[in-house]
C-alpha cells in the first residue's frame, strides 16, 4: 500500500490558539512540518514518521476544538468504523501499529488526539483554567462530534486504552446507538456513580465532632518511607511543571516512564490486591505509589533502561518515542493532567447516568505486566459483573505492560477484529 500524503490543516483554526503559539525548535522538527509558515502543532504529521497507509489530519468536531486525528482504511468509502482512543501520557500516534492493521482487515480506523493533548485544541490550557472541557462527558461529546464529522451515525466499536479506557466507557454509557461495542483497555471502567438509594426513611448518619478517620492519602504519607499516590500528584499544580522540565531531559523522562510500565521492566509482575488500604497499596511500584518527596520524573529516572535496552527496544524505536518527546517539549502535560482533577465521572452532570450500565458486548485488553489493571482493588471484577452486562472476554497478554497496543499490536488487532467479527455474527 502506498504512504499517503498528509492531508493540510483546514484553514479556520481558533484565533486565540494562533495568537498563543510559541514555536519550539528540535532535531526532528522538518519531519513533522509540512510548512514552514506554519507553527508545527497547526500542520499534519509528515508520512515520513508513520506506517504505510495511515494519514494524519485535522477534523473540526463541532464542540469547539479542531482535532488532529491519523486514520487508516480511507480509501474505501462505507467501511464499519472503530475509533480508538489514546491514555496519558500518550497520542494518538500511539495506535500507529493498530491502526493499518485494522484497515487491512476491511474497518475503517480512526484515533484522534484527545482534546489538550498533542495538536489538538487544548494543549495551552493552564492549570488555573476551567476543567469543564476536560471532563468526562465533554471528551464523550468530542467523540460523538469527530464520529459525526466523519459520517457515520453508528461504529463498530469505540477503543481506549488507559484515560481513553474511561471515555470509551462513557461513550457506550451514554450513546450506545453510536457506540454498538467497546473494547476497553489497561484501565477497568467503573461506572457511572451511584446515587444514594433507600435514603427517606433511614436514620441519620451519626457523626463524631472529635473523631475523624484519616483519609487514604493521610495514611500513605504516615507509612516508612511515605509514599503518595501518582494521581493525587498529577492532580497538583507542581506535577506538570515538573514533568515538562525533567532534570534528565524530555527524551530521557519519557523513555524511563515508558519503560517503567512495560513488560520490559521485569519488577513488574502484578496480583490482585486485598483492599483498599494503605499497606496494601503501598505493594504498586513507585511509578503508582510514589515516594512522598519525589517527582515522577525523579521516580522514573532511577529505572532508567540502559543503552543496550533501549536500542534493543523494537516496539518502541527512538525515532518513534522522539515523537512524543517533541510534542510534550511543546505543550507540555497540563492537558492530559486535567482529567486528574475532574475525576472518572467529573460533574454532577455525571449523576444522570446513574444505574446506567453498559449492555452492548464488551471486552477488555491489558498486559500480564499491568499493574494498571490490579492497582484499583476489585475494579477489573466490578466491571466484568457489574458495570458490563454482556462482557464476551478478558486478555492478558504475554509480553505485554502497560503499553499492548504498542508492545503487542498483532495480538491486540487480532482479538479486536475478531471480537467485531463475533460481534456481526451475533447481529446477522
Amino acid at each position: 500500500m502506498k504512504r499517503c500524503a498528509a492531508v493540510l490543516v483546514p484553514a479556520a483554526l481558533p484565533a486565540n490558539a494562533l495568537a498563543a503559539i510559541v514555536s519550539r525548535a528540535s532535531s526532528m522538527s522538518n519531519q513533522f512540518q509540512q510548512s514552514s509558515a506554519r507553527p508545527n502543532w497547526a500542520v499534519p504529521y509528515s508520512a515520513s514518521v508513520l506506517p504505510a497507509g495511515v494519514r494524519s489530519r485535522f477534523v473540526e468536531n463541532g464542540n469547539g476544538a479542531v482535532m488532529h486525528t491519523l486514520e487508516a482504511g480511507f480509501e474505501t468509502r462505507g467501511r464499519p468504523g472503530v475509533l480508538l482512543l489514546h491514555g496519558f501520557p500518550e497520542l494518538a500516534y500511539s495506535w500507529r501499529k493498530v491502526l493499518p492493521r485494522l484497515a487491512a482487515a476491511g474497518y475503517y480506523a480512526f484515533a484522534p488526539d484527545m482534546r489538550g493533548y498533542g495538536r489538538t485544541t487544548g494543549w495551552d490550557v493552564k492549570y488555573d483554567d476551567d476543567l469543564g472541557p476536560y471532563r468526562a462527558l465533554n471528551h464523550t461529546r468530542d467523540m460523538l462530534g469527530l464520529v459525526s464529522a466523519f459520517g457515520y451515525r453508528s461504529l463498530a466499536a469505540v477503543v481506549g486504552h488507559d484515560a481513553g479506557s474511561g471515555v470509551a466507557g462513557w461513550c457506550a454509557i451514554v450513546r450506545p446507538d453510536v457506540f454498538r461495542s467497546v473494547v476497553m483497555m489497561s484501565s477497568p471502567f467503573g461506572g457511572p456513580p451511584a446515587l444514594p438509594f433507600g435514603t427517606a426513611d433511614a436514620p441519620p448518619p451519626t457523626r463524631s465532632s472529635s473523631v475523624t478517620e484519616p483519609d487514604i492519602y493521610e495514611q500513605l504519607a504516615k507509612l516508612n518511607p511515605p509514599r503518595k499516590q501518582y494521581g493525587r500528584y498529577y492532580s497538583t499544580r507542581q506535577a506538570a511543571e515538573d514533568m515538562r522540565n525533567p532534570p534528565q531531559g524530555m527524551h530521557a523522562f519519557l523513555r524511563a516512564y515508558f519503560h517503567m510500565k512495560s513488560a520490559d521492566w521485569k519488577e513488574n509482575k502484578p496480583f490482585r490486591l486485598k483492599e483498599r488500604s494503605a499497606t496494601e497499596l503501598a505493594k504498586l511500584p513507585p511509578y503508582y505509589m510514589m515516594d512522598l518527596n519525589k517527582t515522577m520524573p525523579q521516580t522514573v529516572a532511577e529505572h532508567m533502561p540502559s543503552a543496550a535496552e533501549t536500542a534493543a527496544n523494537k516496539w518502541l524505536t527512538e525515532d518513534e518515542l522522539r515523537v512524543y518527546s517533541t510534542e510534550y517539549s511543546r505543550t507540555g502535560f497540563q492537558g492530559g493532567l486535567q482529567v486528574y482533577r475532574g475525576g472518572s465521572g467529573g460533574s454532577n452532570e455525571s449523576l444522570l447516568f446513574a444505574g446506567r450500565t453498559i449492555d452492548q458486548p464488551s471486552m477488555f485488553i491489558s498486559g500480564k505486566s499491568d499493574w494498571g489493571v490490579f492497582q484499583g482493588p476489585g475494579a477489573l471484577e466490578r466491571m466484568q459483573t457489574i458495570v458490563c452486562t454482556k462482557m464476551v472476554a478478558t486478555h492478558l497478554l504475554d509480553g505485554a505492560g502497560h503499553w499492548a497496543d504498542q508492545e503487542q499490536p498483532e495480538h491486540v488487532s487480532k482479538l479486536i477484529v475478531e471480537f467485531l467479527q463475533q460481534n456481526e455474527q451475533r447481529r446477522s
